[in-house]
């Protein structure tokens, strides 16, 4: 054993404590530790580049999060049987560890790091996401790379009233709140999760309770480190080229221009012409050459005096780009039933932003499967987020989905989640479409509208609508001033400081994400933007509502019609039948689509059709097969021909149940072959004359529903 192990255990007294190991496994990386709760294993890698890339102003960092299926002694599905790319919870997971570590490089360092969370062993009770954040940042704090952590999360959720840190996965299920917080030692970094509409009181509580266990978890990573640094020096870099003659030039020539065009209110285009002008008419002083030379540098000092000059300008005067008010929302309008194939569709636009939204109704065959290596399950609501290059007036390629759709599309679901009716009112797989069609500023808030009004528009009875807004920020170096902006364009996303969005109902929250820039946010700064998005998403509520207030009373009449109805398990073999003759029989008679599925000791039945009469007829078949009618002795009834033998012809009575028309009771005559009178498939009416004393069975006669010879004449 040829390496130095270092560990720090955080116990919370919860029985499951958090082991956090380094020195041990690859170590070639610039840092990497395992973390472990119970059974459930994280290795974490980091590496960073010796130097920046030449140009680059920004820090390249790539974050990943992958699960190997054996952790969980699983295969993985498919026909490779290998992991291949990350499905979207792992990219999720991802997301939120880029978006607590980035803030947390100092802004001059470029050196291109990568970052792997790998869950190398699993159980079924600890939460690997939870501990994901945790992992990264460790593996940071034990690297020469130069880092303002350490930083932790954690998962908050309420169980019968009481907040529990990183709940079970058994837990998950009766949370009525779930957040996934960041933070440093002093502040929270980034917020993401969703609620049963819930008070902003309730989840300010939540977020202090996070912020408690995050501190103890940032104090062991310090604790780690300090014990790894005794032998480790940080990095020194220098990857940001100075030229304080051509700053100061921008500055003493640019700023009050670029102040003036921020403050007089106009469109994005118009905005970027004006800003893009004053940079031309500057560099119009100098050669060619000397602007290709430099051309880093001009292009970083003209970014940061239009970013100081805005900033500024909404911290000293209130103004904002577009003329607006701190606590202004853009102009709204709505719009529903716009696409008449649908099964429910919204158009919502607020300033230049909007939302084509669809909706469309499915069956139980529509849920999409998820198989992932720890967790693998159904989904029976479905939210895709679109953002094509045009929506912003671009052309460029389409590629497959990006992280940033991915993750947007399941913030807009996670709101709309809360609202949504039990299984049992409402059978259907609901899948939402949100197609951006132009963006300057938060369109997955416009997807949670836009998905509200097609959710109502297609009939599904939710239990209240939900709004959404996207807060922002500017604060000065110490944040001892700052604004907080509602409704943000997208200049003032890229040029502040926060993206804070809340969505939720006139009752509460029902979900949030927050990103930052700077280290950290004050609690009371988060209370304060709580407070006001809770004002502005309910003003944007009420311009929803102006347009529909509440959800048809019925599906539209091209809708599929669903029935679910519950059935004793050990009844689900005979509506399949062997092989599933029987299920396939019957939708192939009625034209309907059956499901059925063994859940909590019971059978779950599924039939859904467009059509009324195909529906009922098939609801009838299953239901005679499960509560079959009482056959009655003596009564007349009406079947198929189900098999011949030599010695009579079977027939079904009712569904589920056949009885025996024996060749003596074919006719009065004599019968020699059963295929002289009868043949697979005929329908054919008999008398229930009695039943068999040696095996109970029914015996039928078609005779006796025939004259007799002599009657005949």
């Amino acid at each position: 054993m040829n390496y130095e192990l270092f560990t720090k255990t955080i116990d919370r007294g919860d029985g499951r404590p958090i082991i956090i190991e380094t020195g041990k496994l690859a170590k070639q990386a610039n840092g990497s530790v395992v973390v472990r709760q119970g059974d459930t294993m994280l290795l974490a890698t980091v590496v960073a580049s010796e130097e920046a890339k030449e140009g680059i102003d920004f820090l390249p960092l790539t974050v990943e999060y992958r699960e190997k299926y054996a952790a969980a002694g699983r295969f993985p599905g498919g026909y490779f049987k290998r992991e291949a790319r990350p499905y979207d919870d792992e990219i999720l997971v991802a997301r939120l560890i880029d978006r607590a570590l980035r803030p947390m490089f100092p802004d001059d360092f470029h050196a291109e790091v990568q970052v792997i969370v790998t869950l190398i062993s699993a159980d079924k009770s600890n939460m690997s996401d939870s501990l994901a954040g945790l992992a990264a940042s460790a593996a940071i704090a034990v690297s020469d790379i130069p880092f303002n952590g350490p930083i932790s999360e954690v998962r908050v959720g309420r169980v019968n009233g009481e907040f529990v840190v990183n709940p079970t996965r058994e837990q998950l299920d009766i949370l009525d709140l779930e957040l996934m917080v960041a933070g440093s030692d002093d502040s929270i970094i980034m917020v993401e999760g969703e609620m049963n509409e819930v008070s902003e009181e309730e989840m300010i509580a939540a977020l202090e309770i996070a912020h408690a266990a995050i501190r103890e978890q940032v104090r062991a990573q310090s604790e780690l480190a300090a014990n790894v640094a005794k032998s480790l020096v940080k990095r020194t870099y220098d990857h940001e080229p100075k030229d304080e003659e051509l700053k100061k030039a921008i500055w003493s020539d640019c700023y009050q221009k670029y102040y003036d065009a921020a403050k007089k209110p106009s469109a994005k285009k118009e905005r970027g012409a004006a800003f893009a002008e004053i940079e031309k008419e500057f560099n119009a002083r100098f050669t060619e050459e000397e602007i290709t030379e430099k051309k880093f540098l001009f292009k970083k000092y003209h970014h940061d005096c239009v970013k100081e000059a805005m900033r500024n300008m909404i911290l000293n005067e209130g103004i904002r780009l577009d003329g607006r008010s701190t606590e202004q929302i853009r102009p709204i309008w709505c719009e529903v039933d716009y696409l008449p194939g649908a099964h429910g569709s919204s158009v919502f636009t607020r300033g230049e932003t909007q939302s084509l939204t669809s909706l469309t109704l499915g069956t139980k065959l529509d849920e999409q499967s998820i198989d992932s290596a720890v967790h693998p399950r159904t989904d029976k609501f479905l939210l895709h987020y679109n953002f094509p290059p045009f929506s912003t007036g671009e052309a460029r390629p389409i590629r497959g989905t990006s992280r940033r759709e991915i993750g947007h599309g399941n913030l807009a679901l996670r709101a709309l989640k809360p609202v949504l009716p039990p299984t049992n009112e409402c059978p259907y797989t609901l899948r939402i479409v949100s197609d951006i069609l132009e963006s300057n500023g938060s369109s997955s808030m416009a997807t949670v509208c836009a998905g509200t009004l097609a959710l109502m528009d297609g009939g599904v009875q939710i239990k209240g609508a939900v709004s959404g807004i996207a807060m922002g920020l500017i604060t000065n170096e110490d944040n001892s001033k700052y604004s907080i902006l509602s409704d943000i364009l997208g200049d003032e996303d890229h040029l502040g400081d926060m993206d804070f969005k809340v969505t939720g109902t006139s009752k509460g929250i029902t979900a949030c994400q927050m990103d930052i820039k700077i280290k950290g946010l004050s609690m009371d700064m988060v209370k304060n933007a709580l407070e006001q998005a809770r004002q502005g998403r309910l003003h944007i509520l009420g311009e929803m509502l102006k347009t529909m207030d509440k959800p048809r009373e019925d599906y539209k009449p091209h809708a599929p019609r669903i029935v679910s109805f519950d059935i004793p398990s050990d009844m689900i073999g005979p509506v399949i039948g062997p092989g599933g003759k029987v299920i396939q029989e019957i939708q192939k008679t009625t034209g309907a689509t059956i499901s059925i599925e063994e859940k909590d000791g019971k059978g779950i039945v599924e039939i859904a059709s467009s059509n009324k009469e195909s529906l009922d007829a098939a609801v009838a078949r299953v239901r005679n097969i499960v509560w079959p009618p009482q056959v009655e002795i003596g009564e007349i009834y009406e079947g198929p021909v189900k098999n011949i033998q030599a010695f009579g012809a079977f027939v079904e009575i009712l569904p589920g149940q056949d009885g025996l028309i024996h060749v003596s009771e074919l006719e009065w005559r004599r019968v020699q072959d059963v295929r002289e009178v009868l043949k697979e498939g005929d329908m054919v009416k008999f008398k229930v004359i009695g039943r068999d004393p040696k095996n109970g069975k029914l015996k039928l006669s078609r005779k006796a529903l025939l004259p007799k010879p002599e009657q005949a004449e």
